[in-house]
């Protein structure tokens, strides 16, 4: 095999785009460090549309060919949080979004991922709700715009933004609720 077709077929495997959406998390990170700089707030946007491609991209392949693990089962929806969290949080640090909005949001996400990992336990179907893939499409749609912050082209990328990200908010809470009320009785309340 050439050493091409063996990094085309690293690139594809589910696992390394999930470690792609790890390790591009504190990338996005650094490069809101300098809030002031389009190039790199525009640079912040790409990555982070880069890993939301792949969070789609990773799930394609494991079903496709038949690639699911444990690994990927673990560490796909964890790297999905690490991404959107950290995105969050730096917005939330340079004050581009209210603070207490990225609160809500990650508290929810830690809250599902302890109810799921319960469930799990119990031997249950962990996947993600229909609700919940909405609000990813929601966080996703408002991340975007957000980090891209300034106007361009005549475009108010914050206010899209904030638009998806009240959204976001709304299916957060909603998806939240729901499936707590769904695995209540996994709760030993």
């Amino acid at each position: 095999m050439s050493p091409g077709r063996k990094i085309k077929k690293i690139l594809s495997h589910p696992n390394s785009l999930t470690l792609f959406r790890i390790i591009a998390a504190p990338g996005i990170m650094v490069l809101l460090l300098f809030p002031d700089s389009r190039l790199f707030t525009i640079s912040a946007a790409l990555l982070f549309s880069a890993a939301a491609i792949t969070d789609y991209l990773d799930g394609y392949f494991a079903r496709k060919r038949g690639l699911v693990s444990t690994f990927g089962k673990v560490m796909d929806p964890l790297a999905d949080k690490l991404i959107v969290s950290s995105s969050l949080i730096m917005m939330a640090s340079v004050e581009w979004i209210p603070g207490w909005m990225v609160c809500v949001i990650i508290a929810r996400e830690l809250a599902v991922t302890s109810l799921r990992s319960i469930i799990a336990e119990g031997g249950e179907d962990v996947s993600a709700s229909v609700l919940g893939k909405y609000k990813t499409g929601f966080q996703i749609a408002a991340i975007i715009p957000l980090l891209l912050h300034f106007q361009l082209f005549g475009i108010d990328f914050h206010a899209i933004g904030m638009f998806f990200l009240w959204g976001a908010l709304v299916l957060t809470v909603w998806s939240g609720t729901d499936y707590f009320i769904r695995f209540k009785n996994f709760l030993r309340i």
